[in-house]
């Protein structure tokens, strides 16, 4: 045979190179899909049943260490059942290829997980981790309940499991295809997602994905702790992230339609925790069909309390913009927040004022809000529930909003005004509802017709009321207010002598009122206007009512400044005489 010519020979040679850069390639594509499939739980669960195939030889040092855990359960089980003695045997028996010993390490942790409220020492997570990554169908099981058990019941360090290695056999487990192995092994998620750190590892190790699968699961168990653990998740923003582009949350807002209540409870909380970050607005609703606001409406009217409180809260997470407000009152939204306010539920009455109030700040919802059906629901709301802050303050400030509108008939009509001054006499100074109530009195007492309302509920008691809060120094706000209200009442009739004569006397025997008066016009002094200097009398007709030391005050020169709450209710004294 001839020899190969130049040409030839470098053909033949970039063949041979070609072949073996391809089969390097090929080399390390099958070793990198043989490393996946080796880590994928179904290998492990065919591996199971090859292992049934024979029978596993019973070691001479499994044998005696299993008679000598028999009896430490026999004898000292109820003195040490975590003991030294008992986690060397366990050990042993978790770690065995022995299925059977492996169910006894499993069932005994089991049985203290379910009737023995205590800690579970850190050593014995070691043994765990061998459980959890049995072969064994019943170890996984029981293993995985009793996991479970002692996290619910805090017999162990939710962040502890994580950095021993046991979240790693835990994800493992989501892939089972035994619907109790799912249950257990969501349920451990959904615990220990309660902490930051854990959320975080969690998200790391990719746990999000097999999670949304078992979302799907036709056992209500499996769904239920899945949609659990994606709910604890959702208050990681990194989470969110992850869950968005995944595809989240248009199975979250499926699952709003679901039969089980639970499910619907936990798909709407993680909605409401998505929706707190506005960045996510466009997302959720970018069906044209607003399929979630039309869904979260509709569960405002479930029977399940925190179902539609949930949704409360997730609308007013939603209604961030002009546009989805007006699209929530076309909706209909009203009477069944109307509805809501009368609910026996504290959470459900403070979510739906809340939304209320987010819809009221709106102003062309304000025409449409301010009908005799929510202003009487608002009457009723503060005549059952005076003392509730959140109730006080959130209903205030929804008839100040709607108080702005054209129709302000409805508010004298109902028994919202009323409402408002019984509310003076049981709020607490220090509360921050205070605020919002003498500010939401302050602007009806600028309408005549709100004015003429209050002047016919006032009484002593809430005069002195007022008397007390325009005197007070560490709430200039509600003090400012106070001082407001009794300025207008007095164009009105409301302050007779007989009326003056008890404010000032109440003033005067109040050692408190009166240092707060007279520390007031002291320190003020050199901010009292020019222009309402003019106004206050040099001797006015009750001036024997006035302290001597706010009378010498007042008739003394001052520069230009702002005018007091305490000189406004002077001023307002002065006027009426």
């Amino acid at each position: 045979m001839g020899q190969l010519c130049g040409r030839c020979m470098q053909l033949l040679r970039d063949f041979i190179g070609f072949v073996q850069r391809m089969s390097s390639d090929l080399v390390q594509g099958i070793k990198e899909c043989l490393t996946l499939i080796s880590k994928c739980s179904c290998l492990k669960q065919n591996s199971s049943k090859n292992r049934q195939l024979y029978k596993p030889i019973l070691q001479p040092h499994e044998r005696v260490t299993a008679q000598e855990f028999l009896q430490h359960i026999e004898r000292d089980f109820e003195m040490s059942p975590l003991g030294k003695d008992p986690l060397e045997a366990l050990r042993t028996l978790s770690f065995s290829e022995n299925p059977g010993l492996q169910q006894s390490a499993a069932l005994y942790y089991l049985h203290i997980s379910q009737h023995m409220n205590i800690p579970l020492p850190m050593e014995h997570l070691e043994p765990f981790y061998a459980l959890l990554r049995s072969a064994d169908l019943e170890v996984q099981q029981m293993s995985s309940l009793s996991l479970v058990n002692f996290l619910l019941e805090g017999n162990i360090d939710k962040e502890l499991v994580v950095q021993m290695g046991l979240l790693e056999p835990v994800l493992d487990l989501l892939e089972s295809e035994d619907p109790a192995v799912q249950c257990n092994s969501c349920a451990c998620i959904m615990t220990l997602a309660v902490s930051e750190s854990n959320r975080e590892a969690i998200g790391a190790a990719r746990g999000v994905t097999p999670l949304l699968s078992l979302a799907k699961s036709n056992d209500p168990r499996v769904q239920q702790n899945a949609v659990g653990a994606i709910l604890n998740l959702t208050q990681s923003e990194k989470i969110q992230q992850v869950l968005c582009k995944e595809g989240a949350l248009p199975l979250l807002a499926l699952l709003l339609e679901s039969p089980d209540s639970e499910v619907q409870y936990y798909s709407c909380a993680a909605l409401s925790n998505v929706a707190a970050n506005v960045q996510h607005h466009k997302a959720l609703l970018r069906h044209s069909d607003r399929f979630l606001l039309r869904t979260l409406i509709s569960l405002l009217s479930s029977s399940v309390d925190k179902v539609s409180s949930q949704a409360c809260v997730c609308l007013r997470n939603l209604a961030t913009s002009a546009d989805i407000q007006a699209e929530m009152v076309a909706e209909n939204v009203l009477p069944k927040l109307c509805s809501l306010l009368a609910s026996g539920s504290e959470d459900v009455r403070r979510a739906s004022i809340a939304l209320l109030w987010i819809l009221s700040q709106h102003p062309p919802n304000q025409d449409t809000l301010a009908c005799a059906e929510l202003l009487q629901s608002l009457g009723t709301l503060l005549a059952a529930h005076k003392t509730d802050p959140v109730i006080v303050g959130h209903t205030a400030c929804i008839i100040k909003n709607l108080s702005l509108s054209k129709n302000t008939q409805g508010i004298t009509e109902s028994r919202c005004v009323e409402g408002l001054l019984q509310t003076l006499l049981l709020t607490d100074t220090q509360e921050d509802s205070l605020h919002y109530v003498t500010s939401c009195l302050a602007e009806l007492a600028k309408q005549e017709g709100a004015m003429l309302h209050m002047v016919q509920w006032m009484d002593e008691l809430l005069t002195k009321r007022l008397v007390r809060l325009a005197g007070q120094m560490e709430h200039p706000e509600p003090s400012f207010h106070a001082a407001s209200i009794i300025q207008h009442m007095m164009g009105h009739g409301f302050a007779t002598e007989e009326t003056l004569t008890q404010v000032v006397n109440r003033i005067q025997q109040d050692n408190h009122l009166m240092e707060s008066f007279t520390y007031q016009a002291n320190q003020s002094v050199n901010q009292l206007a020019p222009l309402y200097r003019d106004q206050i009398p040099s001797t006015a007709p009750h001036s024997s009512f006035y302290l001597p030391e706010v009378s010498a005050v007042l008739s003394e020169t001052v520069v230009q400044g702002s005018l007091l709450p305490v000189f406004a209710v002077i001023l307002a004294l002065a006027e009426s005489g």
